[in-house]
């Protein structure tokens, strides 16, 4: 671990945080891992009818749609152990907040300098002090499952299972067309969590590849489980999506979440996007 604590990267100031099943050092750092995101267009209604009321709206981009990531991570060494997870998330503010006039391009850039952010309405995790440290630290949906991920070269396949091993959630799989070198996403996530909005930064790095979908499907299957039915409703199964970013050189800084203000003190915010 040496190398990675003389990292400029990972040398940041850290607290501690007591969770049901561990202490958790924040920021959590991740030190080797590998990522693959499927970034889906879809219907506004439909992004609203599933963030509900929780006080976030989803992002209106230029083609009119919302835009739901469904991204796979495979976590090999991090300071919370090795764990694999998959967000399925929309892009969205709170309410009253604005996420600027572009907000596609805001995505690639330092959170540090907009407000396009990301809602996430599943998070599934394959160990329990993962789970814990999202649910209590941040309010994430987040449970424990099987996951699968395989990232060789342009072929991907990603799979989650229901959590009592009766069969599969979804299936992401696939080979990618082209790709271009191209910056990681850095996002900002909004959550809730004892009547307060979070937002947290999530500072990636590493070399990553924007690419075309080619062959790349999810595929959601009839499982009653509540993340099938939120894609289901997305209207994403047998859907391809309309860019892929990847990479497995990812590292990645998870920070603590910052409470915003009420709507009401928002009112004149102007975004820098």
């Amino acid at each position: 671990m040496t190398s990675f604590e003389n990292d400029p990267f990972f040398q940041y100031p850290q607290i501690v945080h007591k969770t049901s099943a561990d202490d958790v050092v924040l920021p959590i750092m991740y030190y080797q891992a590998s990522n693959f995101m499927a970034m889906f267009f879809t219907d506004m209604r439909c992004a609203q009818d599933v963030i509900g009321d929780a006080g976030f709206t989803p992002i209106r981009f230029g083609n009119g749609k919302a835009l739901v990531g469904v991204a796979f991570y495979e976590y090999r060494q991090t300071s919370i152990g090795a764990y694999n997870e998959v967000g399925v998330a929309i892009a969205a503010t709170p309410q009253g907040v604005s996420a600027g006039r572009m907000p596609l391009l805001s995505l690639f850039r330092h959170p540090d300098n907009h407000q396009t952010g990301f809602h996430v309405i599943d998070l599934p995790v394959t160990t329990a002090a993962a789970c814990a440290a999202g649910r209590e630290i941040w309010g994430y949906p987040k449970f424990v499952t099987e996951i699968s991920f395989s990232l060789k070269g342009r072929t991907f396949s990603g799979a989650v299972m229901e959590p009592h091993g009766s069969g599969e959630i979804l299936e992401l799989s696939g080979k990618t067309g082209p790709c271009l070198p191209a910056p990681l996403i850095s996002p900002i996530l909004f959550s809730t969590i004892q009547g307060r909005t979070l937002r947290t930064t999530a500072i990636t790095r590493g070399g990553g590849r924007l690419c075309l979908p080619g062959s790349i499907r999810l595929r959601v299957s009839d499982s009653q489980h509540r993340m099938a039915k939120n894609l289901r409703r997305l209207g994403l199964n047998g859907r391809k999506p309309a860019f892929v970013t990847c990479t497995d050189r990812f590292q990645l800084r998870l920070n603590a979440g910052v409470t915003m203000p009420q709507a009401h003190q928002m009112e004149g915010h102007t975004s820098l996007s």
